[in-house]
């Protein structure tokens, strides 16, 4: 092994990627309502539990247990774990065991068959043995092969890193969408039970003279109107309750009785209560918690020691090769001292003339890193922006709920007003009419609004990667892989943005 552990390592050397990043998140200022605040509850290795709700926790806790897609995702872990470990068996003598049995003539039209007659033409031949090859990887082929395993293997355990992070946001979304949808729905049922009130009055009204028939027309439509709404809720109610059975890995109406009964919007009560804690420090220091980063850059790092592989081929490579066995014509001597057989010696091969091909071959890995290198900055910026997108959205949507839940408070006393006026024949039923689609628009809209606010805060920890790190059901495929060495090799590389990338193809001694 000490040709191995002492040659060259061709190709570029793989270092972290630089990128110029901005100091502090736009979002965020001293003034912010999304901000450390001292009373805020947050947590982003299990933020789902600063909405103090035990069905989400509930749905979130089976989700990591049972999610298909997480499964897949730990099943590539396994496969680029055997990959590695192939990559690192290249390293290593290969020893093989060989049997044979062969009955030959030799032909009497040959100069063999010139031969004196003693000499059988037909004979049998028994042959076993060893035979082993060993290649010398004094340019580094093999040993980039395993740098580029090994990083293929990390950027996998991100990729199912990163959706447990995009499960956790996915369950927590459609969650609140079902507590939204129940609500929405209750504000309808009890908007359809007011205007069928409304109705029966306007009928009675019409019936003593009081009234015109118009009333009770516009009375009914409006009820029709509202009415209408109801399955069209219920159906969307249905279709987000199957969404989540399906994340938890189960038949889609498993969870219609344990999500029947309908419950509050988690965290709307209190807003302020689970307002967003940024951790302390630099946007670049919250983005190296996103695992689609730290895969991105591990895809960088593996398409750099490709290019290592594809430029080994242009230098010679050697090899020992060797055989040892037993051979003889006859069984009764086959085990003799005499039937005993070995070859041993180095082969050097090196190609002289290729047509091109593996210089075309080194310029295709070379592209290939370019574009793992242009796919880790993209996705460096659609990160920050996920973030500064969701900070702002929910700073935005706080001032707007607000204006919402005074504008339904207004339209409610309005409602009443209006009722109250036109009972006693002070005004036309139009003012009611009015108020009664102004006071339902405005409760439709809080509670609308109520989910955003709520899906603008997961959108905030999914930004910041918030959750990667509940590693319980990935551990058992975490587990370090031993290197040729005997040492425990790291499965995973915090992501790097203030480093360069090397671009030397020159062989390192």
């Amino acid at each position: 092994m000490s040709v191995t552990a002492t040659g060259c390592l061709v190709g570029p050397n793989d270092e972290r990627p630089f990128m110029k990043l901005p100091a502090l998140w736009s979002g965020v200022d001293e003034k912010s309502e999304v901000g450390a605040g001292q009373g805020a509850k947050s947590d982003l290795a299990q933020w789902w539990q600063s909405f103090d709700d035990s069905a989400l926790n509930e749905i979130v806790e089976q989700a990591l247990a049972s999610n298909l897609d997480e499964k897949i995702a730990i099943a590539r872990i396994r496969e680029e774990r055997a990959y590695l470990a192939s990559s690192r068996g290249a390293l290593l003598p290969s020893v093989g065991l060989d049997g044979s049995y062969t009955r030959q003539r030799y032909s009497a039209n040959t100069p063999f068959g010139e031969f004196p007659q003693a000499i059988p033409r037909e004979e049998d031949m028994y042959e076993a043995g060893f035979d082993a090859s060993w290649e010398l990887d004094v340019f580094g082929g093999l040993r980039r092969g395993v740098k580029a395993s090994q990083a293929e293997l990390a950027a996998s355990i991100e990729n199912a890193r990163d959706v447990r992070v995009t499960l956790l946001a996915e369950a927590a979304r459609d969650y609140v969408a079902v507590r939204t949808l129940q609500r929405r729905l209750l504000i309808t049922r009890e908007n359809v039970r007011d205007e069928n009130d409304s109705l029966g009055l306007t009928q009675a009204r019409f019936r003593m003279g009081f009234a015109p028939e118009l009333d009770v027309i516009q009375a009914r439509s409006l009820l029709e109107t509202t009415q209408a709404q109801v399955p069209e809720l219920e159906s969307e109610l249905a279709q987000t309750d199957h969404r989540i059975s399906v994340l938890l890995g189960r038949e889609p109406d498993a969870l219609n009785a344990r999500l029947s009964d309908m419950a509050p919007i988690p965290g709307i009560a209190d807003p302020g209560a689970i307002a967003v804690r940024i951790p302390a420090g630099l946007p670049s220091d919250l983005l190296r918690r996103r695992p689609d980063i730290r895969g991105a850059e591990r895809e960088v790092a593996a398409a750099t020691a490709r290019v290592g592989v594809a430029t080994a081929d242009l230098y010679p490579k050697f090899y020992i090769t060797g055989a040892a066995g037993l051979e003889s014509i006859s069984t009764s001597d086959f085990f003799a001292g005499a039937s005993r057989m070995w070859t041993v010696g180095p082969t050097m091969r090196w190609p002289i003339f290729e047509g091109g091909r593996i210089r075309a071959y080194i310029e295709a890995r070379n592209a290939q890193e370019e574009q793992a290198l242009l796919i880790y900055q993209k996705t460096v910026l659609n990160a920050l922006a996920e973030v500064e997108d969701a900070l702002v959205g929910y700073a935005k949507e706080r001032t707007r709920h607000r204006a919402l839940a005074d504008s339904a408070q207004d339209f409610k006393r309005s409602e009443m007003l209006a009722r109250e006026r036109y009972e006693e024949g002070y005004a036309n039923y139009l003012d009611v009419l009015e108020a009664q689609r102004s006071l339902y628009a405005a409760q439709d809209a809080l509670a609308q609004s109520d989910q955003q606010l709520i899906d603008y805060l997961i959108a905030i920890y999914k930004a910041l990667g918030g959750g990667w790190d509940i590693d319980a059901q990935l551990r058992p495929a975490l587990e370090p892989v031993p290197t040729a060495r005997g040492q425990a090799s790291p499965s995973t590389s915090s992501s790097g943005l203030n480093g360069r990338l090397s671009r030397s193809n020159q062989p390192k001694v």
